[in-house]
């Protein structure tokens, strides 16, 4: 007996770009994100708000990683969404300016708490998605970006490690 297969029915199509309609999710989601590691939470008493960045930095090691991780997924989702080169170069600033100095212990959280590093970027992003002359950015160049951020991000937590491993020495306490 011959399988039965449904009828195909025809995709209606759209007369607005499916491009247009992603990225718009696309930078509604990395606001969102922004927002929650930068901006989540109203500090009591104050008008003053941070977010989970500066809070989970606070854990030892392992803490700044998430940040960390959430600014790099910003960077690339602006460079896959073909923002220019040279605001790809600021947003890397501002990820390495955080991620360098936010993974200093104390003083780190609190330029966390002020820089709100994701919030600049999606910014910067969003002011260059809505100009019509701001260019793109090209292949190379993104996974240039990308693995530049790669490296700085691993010399950072290297970095952060072995201070970490040599305060606990000071400290008499061995591994």
């Amino acid at each position: 007996m011959p399988s039965q297969r449904p009828p195909t029915t025809a995709v209606a199509q759209s007369d607005e770009p499916t491009t247009l309609v992603s990225q718009e999710a696309r930078i509604a989601h990395l606001r969102e994100l922004s927002r929650l590691f930068d901006s989540s939470i109203r500090v009591p008493g104050t008008d003053y708000r941070i977010g989970l960045d500066p809070i989970l930095g606070l854990l030892p090691v392992l803490g700044d990683v998430p940040g960390a991780t959430v600014s790099a997924y910003i960077v690339a989702e602006a460079a896959a969404m073909g923002v220019p080169r040279e605001t790809l170069a600021r947003m890397g600033v501002n990820l390495v300016l955080d991620a360098t100095l936010g993974s200093l212990p104390v003083v780190g959280d609190l330029f966390d708490a002020v820089w709100k590093a994701n919030e600049r970027n999606v910014r910067l992003l969003t002011d260059r998605v809505d100009d019509p002359d701001a260019g793109t950015a090209d292949r190379r160049f993104l996974l240039a970006v990308t693995a530049g951020l790669l490296v700085c991000l691993l010399a950072v937590g290297a970095a952060t490690t072995l201070v970490a491993l040599w305060l606990l020495a000071q400290a008499g306490i061995t591994l």
